[in-house]
C-alpha cells in the first residue's frame, strides 16, 4: 500500500509535467473513449505503445509505475473473472453448474482486462504528473461554460481535488492500521475467504474515523482562512496552451485515427 500511486503527485520536470492540466484532462478523456473503439490485438497494441510512450515522457520508471498500480490489478482480475464465468457464446471449454468458460469469453475477458489496465494507467499518469490544485483548475476551466446554467463548477472542482489529495493519505493510514493489527496477532494473509473478510472488519472503524477527522480539520482550516468558491477569487498560477500541448494532441489524434482505421 505504501507504493500505491493512484492519486499521488510526483513533482518533476518532464514533458508531461510541463503540459497544461486542461490539455492533459482532455487527452485522458479522449484516450478513454478511443479504448472502446479497439477490438483486436493490433488496435490494443497501438494503445499499449502510446501508454508506454507516455510513461517514458513522464520520467517515471516503468517497474516503479507497474508496482504502484499492482493493488488495483486484483480488482480487475475479479471483474474479468465474472465476465469469463458468466458470459455466453462460443465453444464451451469448461462447465460446472451455473459457471461456464467458452473460447469467446476468454477472448472478451482478455480484452476487458487490457481496457481496465489502460484506463488505470492513463489515469495514474494524469495524477502523477499533475498537482491536485492543477487538476481542479483544469476541471474548472473546462466546465466553465456550465456556469451559465447555474452548475456549481467551482465546488465540483474543489471536491475533485480534495478527493484526489486524500486517496494516498487514506491508503497510508490503512497501512498503519494493518501494521498495528498485525502487531496484535491479526493475520490478513491466511485462512479462508470468510476469515480474511472477517479480519478486515476491524480496519473499517479507524479508517472511517480518520476520514471524518480529516474532513473536520480541513473544513475548520478553510473557514479560518476565509475560503470561498466565489468566481471573484484570483489564481496563483495561470496555465496556458503551449506547443507541447498541441504536439501531444496531434499524436493522440493520429493514434485515435489509426485505432478506428484498423478496428475489425
Amino acid at each position: 500500500m505504501n507504493n500505491f500511486l493512484f492519486g499521488r503527485y510526483l513533482p518533476g520536470n518532464s514533458w508531461i509535467h510541463k503540459m497544461s492540466p486542461q490539455s492533459k484532462l482532455l487527452l485522458t478523456f479522449f484516450f478513454v473513449i478511443i479504448i472502446f473503439f479497439a477490438n483486436n490485438p493490433l488496435t490494443y497494441g497501438i494503445l499499449i505503445c502510446l501508454i508506454l510512450l507516455s510513461i517514458l515522457m513522464s520520467g517515471i520508471s516503468l517497474p516503479y509505475f507497474l508496482k504502484g498500480i499492482q493493488p488495483l490489478i486484483w480488482l480487475i482480475i475479479f471483474t474479468v473473472a465474472l465476465q469469463v464465468l458468466f458470459a455466453s457464446g462460443g465453444k464451451v471449454l469448461w462447465h460446472w453448474g451455473i459457471f461456464s468458460i467458452t473460447d469467446q469469453s476468454l477472448i472478451n475477458g482478455g480484452y476487458i482486462f487490457i481496457r481496465f489496465m489502460l484506463i488505470i494507467m492513463i489515469s495514474t499518469i494524469l495524477t502523477l504528473t499533475t498537482a491536485p490544485l492543477a487538476i481542479a483548475d483544469g476541471v474548472q476551466t473546462l466546465l466553465h461554460p456550465l456556469k451559465k446554467i447555474k452548475v456549481p463548477v467551482d465546488t465540483l472542482a474543489l471536491m475533485l481535488s480534495i478527493a484526489l489529495r486524500f486517496v494516498p493519505t487514506l491508503m497510508d493510514e490503512m497501512t498503519t492500521v494493518m501494521n498495528a493489527q498485525r502487531s496484535r496477532g491479526v493475520d490478513f494473509g491466511t485462512g479462508s475467504l470468510r476469515q480474511r473478510l472477517k479480519s478486515a472488519v476491524p480496519l473499517l472503524v479507524p479508517l472511517f474515523s480518520g476520514a471524518i477527522d480529516h474532513a473536520e480539520n480541513l473544513s475548520v482550516a478553510m473557514e479560518a482562512r476565509g475560503f470561498t468558491d466565489s468566481e471573484h477569487r484570483s489564481k496563483y498560477r495561470v496555465y496556458h496552451w503551449q506547443n507541447r500541448d498541441l504536439l501531444s494532441a496531434i499524436i493522440f489524434l493520429i493514434i485515435g485515427i489509426l485505432v478506428v482505421y484498423f478496428r475489425s
